[in-house]
This record gives structure tokens, C-alpha cells and sequence, in this order.
């Protein structure tokens, strides 16, 4: 499985696909396949890359 969250770079915004309800979150770092995303309204979490690809958001 390609690694499309290797294209994400901090300050960019995603949403998560499998919770949709944490709404839109803003990449903090992208180490090692390793995603640290801070979402507004459950904070920071960090995102397995080889097991979820996140959803960029472009249009705020």
C-alpha cells in the first residue's frame, strides 16, 4: 500500500476518514510515517500512516 500521507506536511489541513465528527485538523509533523494532527476538538493525536490515509482538506 502506497503511503499518501507522505505528500502532508505541517500546516496543512486533513480530516480523519473513519471520524468525521473530530471535524478538520491541522498536521503538526509528518515523521517516519508517523502523523501528529491536532484537531480542534479532541487535541493532539497521532496517525499510524500505514493504516490510515488521511483526507487533505483544501477549501478551509
Amino acid at each position: 500500500m502506497e503511503d499518501l500521507n507522505a505528500i502532508l506536511s505541517p500546516g496543512m489541513l486533513v480530516r480523519h476518514p473513519d471520524c468525521p465528527d473530530w471535524g478538520t485538523g491541522q498536521v503538526q509533523s509528518n515523521i517516519g510515517g508517523r502523523v501528529t494532527v491536532n484537531f480542534r476538538d479532541v487535541g493532539k493525536i497521532v496517525i499510524d500512516s500505514a493504516r490510515i490515509a488521511l483526507i487533505p482538506v483544501f477549501d478551509g
